[in-house]
């Protein structure tokens, strides 16, 4: 009798945990709806990417949100990767103000590995958690159109400004939806690497969150999600700050509270708002499933940042 009081008791128990699943389904379905039918793009990037398991957790998730009726678009980074082979190449690389100096055959090897081999493993993952999609880089359809990044810094000893010459990297100008818009009525989700084409064909590595960006405000995206290797923007006590205003989030780089890396993500998520995207958000990629708990829990799970 013992033994049968044992099976008795698990079975209670698994009821509870399938209920507490259904429970959560019921409690996701209002958020499904809200999103039904609008875009999301999401940088993919960081950790999260070069981890298995967590890649893929992030690729049933991307097809859930396709399954649900939501529009993902996927754009990816590949740093660790690039500078990988850079290093099996035997190929020198320098960085200036946290961007990769990039000549003619450093752009090649960078076009080489985000364009083929990091955005094909995506697109099988996705494939192999049951969704349909197809890799792109910024060249195709002229869906990014760039330009040479222009940047400048103080010199210590005469504190001149002087231009840097960061060889082939760039920052769009120009974003062609027309190919991203034909897939939002399909079954495809578009993964695309930050490559961009200039305006005499030359080829740009381009910065994977600016990318994502300005592909989110092109689009028209009711969310930017920026996964990340960091929680979010923490406050001066180093708590999560779970929202923020945009005018919060420009004093709060003005004031010091916002720093370091973390001032290019909050960047790019303004100017994309002030482009028109709802809102965007930095979240923290290691977190397993955090997309779906961003969008379908009532407490999300990093900083959203949207207009007044």
């Amino acid at each position: 009798m013992g033994g049968h009081d044992g099976i008795g008791e698990d079975k209670e128990a698994l009821r509870q945990i399938w209920l507490e699943k259904a429970r959560t389904l019921s409690e996701a379905l209002p958020y499904m709806r809200r999103f039904s039918g609008e875009t999301v793009v999401i940088k993919y990037g960081g950790h999260a990417m070069g981890d298995a398991h967590l890649s893929s957790l992030f690729a049933r998730d991307v097809v859930l949100l396709k399954q649900v009726g939501i529009n993902p678009v996927v754009v990816h980074g590949g740093g660790p990767q690039i500078q990988k082979m850079l290093e099996r190449l035997k190929i020198q690389s320098e960085f200036v103000d946290g961007l990769r100096v990039t000549d003619r055959a450093t752009v090649d090897i960078v076009e080489m590995v985000l364009s083929g081999s990091i955005n094909k493993e995506i697109v099988t993952a996705i494939t192999q958690a049951g969704g349909f999609a197809i890799g792109l880089s910024g060249k195709d359809g002229h869906m990014i159109r760039a330009a040479k990044l222009r940047r400048a810094r103080k010199d210590p000893d005469s504190n001149i400004e002087k231009l840097l010459d960061l060889g082939f990297v760039g920052e769009p100008t120009e974003i062609q939806p027309h190919v991203l818009n034909y897939f939002e009525g399909s079954d495809v989700i578009p993964v695309i690497a930050p490559i961009g084409q200039g305006e005499d064909g030359e080829t740009f590595n381009i910065n994977a969150d600016t990318a994502a960006g300005a592909i989110a405000a092109a689009v028209g995206a009711r969310r930017l999600l920026m996964l990340t290797d960091v929680k979010g923007v923490l406050d001066a006590n180093g708590v999560l700050v779970d929202e923020m205003m945009t005018g919060e989030a420009h004093s709060g780089i003005a004031e010091g509270t916002i720093s370091g890396g973390m001032i290019p993500k909050v960047e790019t998520c303004l100017k994309a708002v002030e482009d028109g995207v709802e809102a965007a958000v930095i979240l923290d990629g290691r977190v397993p499933h955090a997309i779906l708990l961003e969008l379908f829990t009532p407490h999300g799970a990093g900083t959203l940042i949207r207009a007044r």
